[in-house]
């Protein structure tokens, strides 16, 4: 695999501080380009930014010029390949910018989720999804121009991602016909400072902004089905209760599911537990085991279980007969990881994988065992 320069806007919130945590050491990518909002632009990254991680910030990155938000303010040569960690008015007005001149843009907002010809992909549930970008006119007015094809490609809302990793094997098996989900949501969701102590501590706060209708349109868009130039939505009911809870990193979810099809206990479980779409593509982000299952009575935890599979993975627990439809349990993933910044990172590799880059001369991948 070549390696490839990469840029992140938004460099200096809490989205765009995961990407270049987990990009720092990525075989594939280096990050030679961050921008940042008119008041950080000019500044080093160190200066500009406050770190909140818990790992060290590289010293290459603190001493990096952050740059303007728009591509025709690049100094130097503007990487073909950005990470957007945007609030999605800014998106909505930036992202087809960048994609216009060329860019593959991977994006974690929202603002073109639900946009017909951009894919809202996770990898291990809906890759094919990623032939929307060929309609895009981003990518055809690029190929006819100088530049090589742009393209947008999103990932979906925090709390979607690890929900539909766990739903996808009950859908190939057997079918959804609705769901009650009720999501617990850490406070780093709502990025930094977030929501304030006096608000949170000791308390529940039973509302998000849009967060129940983006899980509500989102599912029913990850599991449906391409045809061609559009996606066919997931023909089940869905209605969610989104609330935030003080909870650092970890959003959990309480699911009730009625499927098409008549499932044991045991059959739900291996379902799950041969669920392994990535496997065999060495996917330096990808989980060996997507959905993990825990069969103790008080798992999955936010404290205990959202780095499994290197925050990547999703883990369910409590399966057990629903009165009301068929089946019910819980889930927990990393918001901020599996979430976010590592969910699009990982959407990246596949386009690279499948050759959705144009192709470059850089240095030799670190580690032969991603070549």
């Amino acid at each position: 695999m070549e390696r490839r320069n990469v840029g992140i806007l938004g460099a200096t919130g809490m989205v765009g501080q995961r990407f270049i945590q987990l990009l720092s050491q990525h075989p594939w990518f280096e990050i030679t380009w961050l921008a940042a909002s008119d008041r950080s632009a000019g500044k080093t990254y160190g200066e500009a930014c406050r770190w909140k991680l818990d790992t060290p910030l590289p010293p290459k990155i603190a001493a990096m010029t952050l740059q303007p938000n728009v591509p025709e303010g690049a100094v130097g040569e503007l990487p073909k390949i950005i990470f957007a960690a945007l609030d999605a008015e800014i998106a909505r007005e930036l992202e087809p910018k960048f994609a216009a001149a060329g860019c593959a843009v991977i994006s974690n907002s929202s603002a073109f989720r639900m946009t017909t010809d951009v894919p809202l992909v996770v990898p291990e549930v809906n890759a094919d999804h990623l032939h929307l970008i060929e309609h895009q006119s981003w990518r055809r007015e690029s190929q006819a121009g100088s530049h090589p094809g742009g393209y947008i490609v999103t990932n979906p809302n925090c709390s979607a991602i690890g929900l539909v990793l766990a739903l996808k094997p009950l859908e190939e098996r057997f079918g959804i016909e609705s769901l009650f989900v009720s999501t617990m949501q850490a406070v780093s969701g709502a990025g930094y400072p977030g929501v304030a102590s006096l608000d949170i501590l000791g308390n529940v706060i039973p509302f998000i902004k849009n967060e129940e209708e983006k899980l509500q349109e989102e599912v029913v868009k990850l599991l449906g089905t391409l045809d061609d130039n559009h996606v066919e939505m997931l023909d089940a009911r869905l209605t969610a209760h989104c609330n935030r809870v003080a909870v650092e990193d970890g959003h959990t979810e309480c699911v009730s599911i009625k499927l098409r099809k008549p499932a044991t206990y045991e059959e739900i479980l291996a379902a799950w537990a041969e669920f392994q779409p990535l496997n065999g593509q060495h996917l330096p982000s990808a989980p060996d085991q997507p959905v993990e299952y825990d069969t103790a009575i008080d798992r999955p935890q936010p404290r205990l279980d959202r780095m499994r599979g290197k925050g990547m993975a999703s883990t369910v627990g409590r399966l057990r007969p629903c009165s009301l439809l068929d089946w019910k349990f819980v889930v927990l993933s990393h918001n901020t990881i599996r979430g976010a910044a590592g969910a699009a990172i990982l959407n990246a590799e596949v386009l690279a994988r499948l050759g959705k880059f144009a192709s470059v001369k850089k240095a030799e991948v670190r580690g032969a065992v991603y070549a």
